[in-house]
């Protein structure tokens, strides 16, 4: 696991956008020597502008990549399915780029070298993309962890990373039983404890060990764990190795010191003024975008209510340190669709309108939360808010749950990408972890991440309501 402004990849995940990203950057120049080999362009290609238009080509390429759901670490499509997704990234990019060179004719490479470099990418890519799906499991980076208990704490492994994209960058190599503690492991994944810690480490080959132990902390094999670190092999606290493999905080064992004297949750002074220069830019930039679109959205909740209506929906939600502001949205619901009491919103809810259910699968409604981002109600990335009613409720069967209004809350976030819609206080509870994840390891990179990969969440549906 590789730590990038204190989001954690996936070390197959970055060998997955490096070695694409230079398939991207070498099919341009594979273009321009195919068809311009007798000119002896080397020296041009060296000084020239060439290198620009590789680079810009390959982050058109990869963000297109990334927005298709391609970096993604729980991506569990067949190859069918990837390829796919390649597919389309391939024909928006054509369209992109050749509408943008179109408007800026000074980077094009010509007509026939970006022919060639496309197709060059296209097969570079598929080729790879079959190639790591055929034989991830076989490529030598995955470490492999040794697990110090058998208790409860080391069932949550068990119960929490059952499927094969959670281990996508490690192997199990099995538990070791810890004196005093009860083990609730299958026996047959317990590894023999005649032997000091190191040694059993390295008959197993381990890189990593997890401590989750149920007993105190006076029974660790303390002078055996410091004899691994000492010799190279990392070794995490079972919080910090689910926050690695699931891009969550877990509540379970979540204690205030925990939180309190962790590395993260810190909003420094010019991280806030970077923020919210963010939101300024990345507001009006889709701003300009989308108009079209709210006015279609507009006109259309305008037609269906007969003009009986406001296009505008308000309704109150808690934002930053509690305080309660009114969001915007564009009417999706019949009127007094709640009737005396507040409701979650469902998956295929009857109270959404024919025209509220096209917003919705593709969130337009949301749009004009764009003017609540820019007023500072709301940043353009963060927690969803919650309705006051709902926040109560959620802070009294929920621990921690008010840390989430700790920042402000977004129009799309951490959780928004990587939970699917709910409407229960088990989907609050799971958000959270996901919510508490992006406070504590915040950045503009991973808001810029999270910005990019909410354009796949909206292009295949995902979380639709």
């Amino acid at each position: 696991m590789i730590r990038i402004f204190r989001h954690y990849v996936p070390k197959s995940l970055v060998f997955l956008g490096v070695t694409e990203a230079g398939v991207f950057f070498l099919s341009v120049y594979v273009g321009v020597f195919a068809l311009f080999v007798d000119s002896n362009p080397t020296s041009k290609l060296i000084n020239g502008p060439v290198w620009i238009k590789a680079f810009l080509y390959t982050v058109v390429m990869m963000a297109l990549m990334t927005m298709m759901g391609l970096y993604v670490r729980g991506l569990r499509d067949d190859l069918r399915g990837i390829l796919f997704r390649v597919g389309l990234v391939f024909l928006t990019g054509l369209f992109i780029i050749s509408t943008v060179l179109a408007v800026f004719p000074e980077f094009s490479i010509g007509s026939s070298a970006l022919s060639v470099a496309f197709t060059a990418s296209a097969i570079g890519v598929a080729l790879f993309r079959s190639f790591i799906y055929h034989f991830a499991d076989k490529i030598a980076f995955k470490k492999r962890v040794l697990v110090v208990g058998s208790g409860n704490m080391a069932a949550e492994i068990e119960q929490r990373l059952r499927r094969k994209v959670d281990w996508r960058d490690k192997q199990l190599a099995g538990y070791m039983p810890v004196p005093g503690e009860r083990a609730v492991i299958d026996e047959r994944k317990l590894l023999r404890t005649n032997t000091d810690l190191l040694t059993l480490a390295r008959e197993h080959r381990v890189h990593e060990i997890v401590i989750a132990i149920d007993t105190r902390r006076e029974d660790l094999p303390v002078s055996e764990i410091l004899d691994c670190k000492t010799n190279g092999i990392q070794v995490v606290a079972l919080g910090t190795f689910f926050e690695q493999q699931t891009g969550k905080v877990q509540l379970e064992g979540l204690s205030p010191s925990a939180i309190v004297f962790s590395d993260g949750f810190v909003q420094a002074a010019l991280k806030s003024y970077l923020h919210r220069a963010f939101d300024i830019v990345v507001s009006l930039s889709v701003l300009l975008i989308a108009w079209p679109l709210m006015l279609a959205a507009a006109v259309g909740v305008f037609i269906e209510s007969g003009g009986r209506h406001p296009v505008l929906y308000r309704q109150e939600r808690v934002g930053r340190n509690g305080k309660c502001f009114q969001i915007l949205k564009f009417r999706s619901m019949a009127p007094e669709a709640e009737g005396d009491e507040p409701q979650w919103a469902l998956a295929n809810d009857q109270r959404v309108t024919c025209v509220g259910m096209y917003m919705r699968r593709m969130r337009i409604d949301e749009l004009p939360q764009l003017i609540n981002v820019l007023k500072g109600d709301m940043s353009f990335v963060g927690p969803r808010p919650e309705r006051p009613e709902f926040v109560q409720y959620l802070v009294d069967r929920i621990p921690f749950y008010d840390l989430r209004h700790r920042v402000n809350p977004g129009i799309t976030g951490w959780a928004q990408i990587s939970y699917p819609y709910g409407g229960s206080v088990q989907d609050a509870k799971e958000k959270l972890q996901y919510d508490l994840y992006y406070i504590k390891n915040y950045s503009l990179f991973l808001d810029v991440m999270i910005l990019i990969q909410t354009v796949q969440v909206v292009l295949w549906g995902k979380g639709a309501r």
